[in-house]
């Protein structure tokens, strides 16, 4: 959440009874899950990603249900430490599609 904050996104917490009930709802692949879930302008993200990643989806506003980092990858926004390992984000849509819509290189 700090991190989407620093670049200017408006961040809300809310506690919600099964997060997995959630996921589900939301239509995130289990192979996509990771440790957070949001839903920003109608968007799911999914985990680590970085708030470039969130930016560009608004602007480009991609036919998608959203985005993901999958697990917790060291050097991803949030995970910093060494050592950073490579990562990517992915992009997914209710057909079950999942493509790589950037990848992150330490």
């Amino acid at each position: 959440m700090v991190h989407l904050q620093q670049h200017g996104l408006e961040v809300a917490a809310t506690d919600v009874p099964s997060l997995g009930g959630l996921k589900q709802r939301v239509g995130l692949p289990r192979r996509l899950s990771s440790c957070h879930t949001a839903i920003v302008d109608g968007y799911v993200v999914e985990g680590h990603v970085p708030a470039a990643d969130v930016k560009r989806m608004l602007a480009e506003r991609p036919d998608i249900v959203g985005l993901s980092v999958p697990g917790m990858p060291a050097g991803s926004p949030g995970m910093e430490g060494p050592p950073p390992v490579p990562y990517n984000v992915y992009a997914f849509d209710d057909a079950g599609n999942i493509e790589v819509f950037s990848s992150h290189r330490p």
